[in-house]
């Protein structure tokens, strides 16, 4: 059995915070909206000592507005991935050698209902809709 700690990919807007429009979050003076359980989520797998990667279709160009606009929220993570577009997202990883268990899952959740129910550790099956 594998004890390390998981490594979280979370998208942010719709995920993370409110989605807006694009031409919205990239203004300097816009305030992003945590949307509920976020920051109690965030800071337990900070505890756990889970990799925390955000994603995001925003813009490279729009990075230091985005990292002062999670840092005015309260949102703190390892690494921000920007500029990987709109579309269906698609986690590939390897098996262990000596555990042919899965070691990618995805989690779909309703946009703008924010993260709480999420619990990876009871989940069942990973990939599912919350």
């Amino acid at each position: 059995m594998d004890n390390r700690p998981f490594t979280i990919f979370c998208d942010i807007d719709g995920t993370l915070v409110k989605k807006v429009h694009p031409y919205q979050a990239q203004k300097p003076n816009h305030k992003m909206k945590l949307l509920p359980g976020v920051l109690d989520k965030i800071s337990d797998w900070d505890r756990k000592g889970y990799y925390i990667i955000l994603t995001t279709g925003r813009k490279e160009s729009m990075r230091r507005i985005t990292e002062k606009q999670l840092e005015e929220v309260g949102i703190f993570y390892d690494q921000l991935i920007m500029g990987i577009g709109g579309g269906k997202r698609i986690l590939i990883n390897d098996t262990k050698p000596d555990d042919l268990a899965p070691t990618a899952f995805s989690l779909t959740v309703i946009r703008d209902r924010g993260l709480e129910g999420v619990d990876m550790e009871s989940s069942k099956t990973f990939n599912e809709r919350i």
